[in-house]
């Protein structure tokens, strides 16, 4: 069988600090799955330049200028780092057989690529990094990362559990993957739908090792909300299912009410009327609130923006 071609897609965005340092660690790892005939001597390392304010494109070109294996694209703004991965894994589909996407703060470990080219050379398509183990996090960040993924589940979203972005796909996954047209994307849950014969790979995380993390809490909740509301419509049902319930709990009431009124048995209560007052409100302004949520979505999908714009490739800059 002849070797793959591997690119490695590293999604970066204001990492001027801990780039040098991890893309180094890339290429060994790269070049050692190399020695060992597992990949193509042609594999590169692909960063993506989410719009960095800081000195990363200039880290990204400095290292392409140093060795052939370093490559690099640049967005035309920062759009996120999911839609910076599809940017990359768009750009490799069709020159390579498979890719590795990691982000490159180098908390995931890179010696589970060794496993997933095993893995894709035994025949899968798709290969997901799993965290054994979440010792490193906060008991906050684990107990609500843990719930999330239990709740993605529930809502019928279709996600590995444990699994971030830390994934091999082959190209044939890939030219698939292109068909699937939504601006608002959540990757965790869209490679799952694609299908084909998938596996799972763990391993330990470890500490960012420079700079600091760019997902604080308000960013992981709105990654959650947008997982939520591009792959499932439970949401809306169960607002149907919450009015149904209501509305009979309405109807025993006006029942009560009536029946109250005729036998003389009615009392004057304001704290009663306002309570239900204030239930019925705040629970019509949440559904409002879900409800604009998907037309918002449906908003951003019929005007169909691209989701990424390649402004500037470092091998345009060699020719």
């Amino acid at each position: 069988m002849e070797r793959p071609c591997l690119y490695i897609v590293i999604p970066c965005y204001n990492e001027e600090q801990v780039l040098p340092i991890t893309s180094g660690m890339f290429l060994e790892k790269l070049n050692s799955l190399a020695g060992a005939g597992k990949i193509s001597e042609d594999s590169r390392i692909l960063f993506v330049n989410d719009g960095s304010k800081d000195g990363t494109w200039e880290v990204i070109r400095r290292l392409a200028e140093e060795d052939c294996h370093y490559i690099g694209i640049s967005q035309s703004r920062n759009r996120g780092h999911q839609n910076a991965v599809l940017a990359g894994l768009m750009e490799a589909k069709d020159k390579c057989d498979i890719t590795i996407s990691i982000d490159c703060d180098g908390q995931d470990d890179i010696n589970a690529m060794d496993e997933m080219t095993d893995a894709y050379l035994d025949g899968c398509q798709v290969v997901y990094g799993v965290r054994s183990r979440r010792d490193t996090d906060t008991f906050f960040k684990r107990f609500t990362a843990q719930g999330f993924y239990k709740l993605m589940n529930w809502m019928g979203a279709e996600v590995v559990y444990n699994h971030a972005d830390y994934r091999l796909v082959s190209s044939r996954v890939l030219q698939e993957l292109a068909n699937f047209k939504e601006v608002n994307i959540f990757l965790r849950g869209m490679i799952p739908l694609v299908g084909f014969k998938s596996t799972s790979v763990y391993y330990e995380r470890h500490e960012r090792i420079a700079g600091k993390s760019h997902y604080p809490l308000r960013k992981m909740l709105s990654l959650a909300f947008d997982g939520i509301t591009s792959l499932s419509v439970r949401p809306i049902r169960l607002i149907t299912g919450l009015g149904l319930v209501i509305a009979v709990l309405s109807f025993i009431g006006v029942v009560w009410a009536v029946v109250s009124d005729l036998t003389g048995q009615t009392v004057a209560g304001w704290a009663s009327t306002v309570c239900i007052v204030c239930l019925m409100g705040g629970i019509q302004l949440l559904c409002l609130g879900v409800i604009g949520e998907y037309i918002g979505k449906i908003y951003l999908e019929t005007k169909a923006r691209p989701r990424y714009i390649i402004s500037e490739r470092t091998w345009e800059e060699t020719d």
